[in-house]
């Protein structure tokens, strides 16, 4: 996927992605009726006409109806869009987007989940040397 591609998404845009990841593929009907507030059938359409156009959903014709799918699968579509707030927040810095993450504010981490990352910080580690 092109970087120009992950434009970031309205909170409509996104709630429509969230829609169709869950539902795996559904026409516009579908999503909408998923959707908090709802808005009109013509906006969704309009809305997911966009994120078509934008790569980030694909359809297929099943009968007179358009049935929607996400482009890409979740997890690559989340790598893309972190490496995107890693450059436009954090000037690329792994470091420093992985320091804001750790954020003791947040809460603190399990012994499992601080393993689980130092397990992967000496996996990343290895391959660099």
């Amino acid at each position: 996927m092109k970087p120009e591609v992950l434009a970031s998404l309205s909170r409509r845009e996104r709630q429509i992605m969230e829609v169709i990841y869950q539902a795996g593929e559904a026409p516009v009907s579908e999503v909408q009726a998923a959707l908090p507030d709802p808005p009109s059938y013509s906006a969704v359409r309009a809305l997911i006409r966009i994120l078509e156009q934008k790569g980030h959903l694909r359809h297929r014709q099943d009968g007179l109806r358009y049935i929607y799918r996400p482009a890409h699968a979740r997890e690559k579509a989340g790598r893309l869009a972190l490496r995107r707030v890693v450059q436009s927040f954090y000037q690329g810095s792994l470091e420093h987007a992985v320091t804001a993450l750790l954020d003791p504010s947040e809460g603190p981490l399990t012994a499992e989940q601080a393993g689980r990352l130092m397990q992967l910080i000496e996996q990343r580690s290895g391959e660099v040397r």
